[in-house]
C-alpha cells in the first residue's frame, strides 16, 4: 500500500499540469459545498443568537386567549385565572430545566411616562419582583436597585433602561429626579443595563421587521407592589424563566406553563398560560433557510460528478500510455490485485488531495463570502472530514474501470503495444 502511494504521488508529480487539471472539477465541489455549509451553519447560528439573545436562556409565559396574548389595558382579568402565588413560584423552581424564575406585570404604552415635556413613546412599563433583572440578566449601571423596603412600603421609585433615561432626560444624570407614570410621581433611583451586550444582526429590512419586536424602545421598572397603583387590583402576573441552558429553554416553557395551567378554573378553555419558544421559532427560521441551501449543495454536488468523470478519463489515459509497463509488471509475475491497487490507489490520491486542495479553497471562499455579504461564517469540521472521505471515495468509485482495464491486460498484448 505504502508503494502503491509513493508511485501515486511520484506519478501525479511527473505529470503536474495534467494533474491539477484533473483534480480542478474536485476542488471546486468541495470548495462549493465546504463554502455552502459552513455559510448555512454561520447564518442559523446568527438567527438563532438573533431570537435566543446574548444567552440568559430567558423564556417569557404569558396569559394567551386563543392565539393572541391576552391584553389587560382595557379589559379585567377573566374570572377564574388567580395571582400567581409565592408557593407556585417555588413549585415551578423545582423543575430541573430552571435555575431562576420571576413574577412580573408589563404593559406597552405609547404616552404614560413623562419627564417635563419629555415623552416616553412606545416604552414598556413593567412591574417586577425582586428576581426579574436577575432572570433576564440586568445590572445597575449607575445608583441603586430596589431594596424590600420599596417593596414592603409600595414606594414610588422607578429603575430606567439606557433607551428610556435618554428619551426621558436627554443626556442629563435622571438619578433622584422624578418622572410622572400614568400621572403618578415617580423618583428615579437607578439605571440598568443588560450584563452581556448584545444587538441583533440586522442586513434587510425583513431581518428589521423580524427581530426588533423583541426589543424595547425603552424599559421602566418599577416594585410590583405598586403595581396596582397604575392599573388595577388582581391583575394575573406573567412569568419568566430562565433556562438551565438554551437546549432546555422549550421544556422549560412547557413545563412552567403546564404548572399555571393546572391552577386555572376557566370556562373558557382557550385561555391558558403558553410560553414564548424563541428556540423554536430559531429553528423554524433555520430549517427554511437549510431547505433553500440544501438545494444549492446538491448543485454544487454536480461538479464533484464531473471531476469524478475526469478522474475516469485521465485514469483511461495513464492505462493507456502506461499498457507497457503493466504487461512488463504481469510477465514478471504481478497478480491482477496488484495492478489494480495500484491504479485504484493513484485514483484516490489524485482525488484526495483534490479534496484537501478545495477544503483550503472553501474555508477561504467562505470568509470572502463573508466579508461582501456580512454573513457570519462557522467552520463545520464534520463538513470538512466528510469531504476528504467523500473526495476520496469519488477516486475510488471513477477509478474503479480504468483500474480493470489495467489490471485485465494480456501481458503478451501489453508488450506489444506501441
Amino acid at each position: 500500500m505504502l508503494e502503491n502511494i509513493r508511485l501515486s504521488f511520484q506519478g501525479i508529480w511527473a505529470h503536474k499540469l495534467r494533474s491539477f487539471l484533473t483534480m480542478l472539477g474536485i476542488i471546486i465541489g468541495i470548495g462549493s459545498i465546504i463554502a455552502i455549509v459552513s455559510t448555512i451553519k454561520g447564518t442559523n447560528e446568527q438567527i438563532k443568537q438573533n431570537l435566543v439573545g446574548a444567552g440568559n436562556n430567558a423564556v417569557k409565559i404569558q396569559l394567551y386567549q386563543g392565539d393572541w396574548p391576552m391584553d389587560l389595558t382595557y379589559t379585567s382579568p377573566p374570572d377564574g385565572v388567580p395571582v400567581i402565588t409565592p408557593e407556585v413560584r417555588e413549585e415551578i423552581l423545582g423543575l430541573s430545566e430552571v435555575i431562576e424564575a420571576s413574577l412580573y406585570y408589563t404593559r406597552n404604552e405609547y404616552s404614560a411616562v413623562f419627564n417635563g415635556s419629555q415623552t416616553l413613546t412606545g416604552g414598556n412599563i413593567v412591574g417586577i419582583d425582586n428576581h426579574y433583572l436577575d432572570v433576564y440578566g440586568y445590572q445597575i449601571t449607575k445608583g441603586r436597585g430596589f431594596t424590600d423596603k420599596d417593596f414592603t412600603d409600595s414606594r414610588k421609585v422607578v429603575l430606567l433602561d439606557k433607551t428610556a433615561s435618554s428619551n426621558l432626560f436627554q443626556g442629563e444624570d435622571p438619578i433622584g429626579k422624578t418622572v410622572e407614570i400614568k400621572g403618578e410621581p415617580f423618583t428615579v433611583i437607578g439605571l440598568i443595563g443588560q450584563k452581556a451586550g448584545f444587538e441583533p444582526v440586522i442586513n434587510s429590512l425583513e431581518d428589521y421587521e423580524r427581530y426588533a419586536s423583541n426589543y424595547s424602545s425603552g424599559l421602566v421598572c418599577v416594585p410590583d407592589a405598586i403595581w396596582p397603583v397604575l392599573y388595577q387590583y388582581g391583575e394575573p402576573q406573567n412569568l419568566v424563566v430562565r433556562a438551565a441552558s438554551t437546549d432546555d429553554m422549550t421544556a422549560a416553557g412547557e413545563k412552567a406553563s403546564d404548572i399555571l395551567n393546572g391552577y386555572l378554573y376557566v370556562s373558557d378553555e382557550t385561555i391558558k398560560y403558553k410560553g414564548e419558544d424563541l428556540l423554536e421559532q430559531a429553528n423554524k427560521l433555520q430549517e427554511l433557510s437549510a431547505a433553500t441551501n440544501r438545494q444549492l449543495i446538491w448543485i454544487a454536488s454536480i461538479s464533484l460528478l464531473v471531476g469524478g468523470i475526469g478522474v475516469m478519463n485521465i485514469m483511461l489515459v495513464s492505462v493507456t500510455e502506461r499498457t507497457r509497463e503493466i504487461g512488463l509488471k504481469k510477465a514478471l509475475g504481478a497478480r491482477k490485485t496488484r495492478i489494480l491497487g495500484q491504479f485504484l490507489t493513484e485514483a484516490a490520491v489524485l482525488t484526495g488531495l483534490g479534496g484537501i486542495l478545495g477544503i483550503g479553497a472553501g474555508i477561504g471562499l467562505a470568509y470572502i463570502i463573508s466579508s461582501l455579504s456580512q454573513a457570519p461564517v462557522a467552520i463545520s469540521i464534520p463538513a470538512i472530514v466528510v469531504s476528504v472521505v467523500f473526495s476520496t471515495l469519488i477516486g475510488l468509485i471513477f477509478g474503479i474501470i480504468p483500474s480493470f482495464k489495467a489490471a485485465n491486460l494480456n501481458p503478451i498484448d501489453a508488450l506489444r503495444h506501441e
